[in-house]
């Protein structure tokens, strides 16, 4: 049975944070990449996005700079999903909303008739069953979720649908694992799998907190940091996942689980609407201004 040391050429779906980091990291490990997003404009945002994280992974003395001009040689990109037509895996890592993803899946399908091909969904929350049921092919479906920002966080959870193949599941950890040096857990396909099933209720915990007035944020992230030892307080985390990526996240939870805790506060909503999406919109609890270029 062949494994994932055998895939060597990628697609990546989407540009966004998620899409570049998990470009970046392929191409760093020797893999033919290529990105697909919508538009020219959105083409030159995630190249610039990826020349950045190379950028500075240079400043650091973690890379060379023959080394980063390789990386980015093994990455190219193009606005058709008919890109795709060579590819072995193909990473789908467009915004965490189940009909947009589920058009894009039936897209590929028809794109990508191969079966052997693996469909990696990157999804924090929704049901990889659900997804998969879009395609013809339900067997290459397989969950994913890469964690922000995906070349420091060594963890990837990989989630199979009843209908997924047993041999799709070993084909993504195998990649994952002896291609990319991360770290794999598996999980069931339920509601937030293992991490966002424990984190949400945290972090909209937190949420709920300040939006009462109970204290402010500064002073709740100083007590989860400097109290319990956490590296990161919970809203300064909610900044960084995207505080309409949070939002997203926990209704899909909710209207999953019917559990309150994952409930999303009505702030979210508020600060959504009023741009303030965390740190790549430059303020979300906390301002980035300087940050945000």
């Amino acid at each position: 049975m062949s494994t994932g040391p055998d895939i060597r050429r990628v697609g990546v779906a989407g540009g966004g944070l998620m899409g570049a980091g998990i470009a970046e990291v392929c191409a760093r490990a020797g893999c033919d990449v290529r990105v697909v997003v919508t538009t020219d404009r959105s083409r030159d945002a995630s190249r610039a996005r990826l020349e950045r994280s190379l950028d500075a992974s240079v400043a650091r003395g973690k890379l060379g700079v023959d080394e980063r001009n390789a990386v980015l040689s093994r990455v190219s990109f193009g606005t058709e999903l008919n890109e795709f037509a060579d590819r072995q895996l193909v990473f789908e890592t467009v915004t965490e909303d189940e009909g947009t993803k589920v058009k894009l899946l039936r897209q590929l399908d028809g794109i990508l008739p191969d079966s052997d091909v693996v469909f990696a969904t990157n999804t924090s929350s929704l049901p990889v069953t659900r997804l998969a049921a879009a395609t013809a092919h339900p067997g290459r479906v397989v969950g994913t979720h890469f964690f922000n920002p995906v070349p420091a966080m060594p963890l990837v959870e990989v989630t199979g649908g009843p209908e997924t193949d047993a041999r799709t599941v070993e084909r993504t950890e195998a990649f994952v694992t002896r291609v990319l040096g991360k770290e794999a857990i598996r999980s069931a396909d339920r509601a937030g799998f293992v991490v966002n099933a424990l984190l949400v209720p945290y972090l909209l915990s937190a949420v709920r907190m300040a939006e009462s007035g109970h204290a402010s944020a500064e002073d709740i992230d100083k007590g989860m940091t400097l109290g319990c030892g956490h590296p990161m307080g919970p809203l300064r985390l909610a900044d960084l996942v995207g505080i309409d990526t949070l939002r997203a996240v926990a209704r899909g939870l909710y209207e999953e689980s019917g559990d309150p805790a994952y409930s999303p506060p009505e702030i979210l909503t508020r600060m959504v609407e009023a741009g303030r999406c965390g740190q790549k919109s430059g303020r979300g609890f906390h301002s980035y201004s300087q940050q945000h270029q």
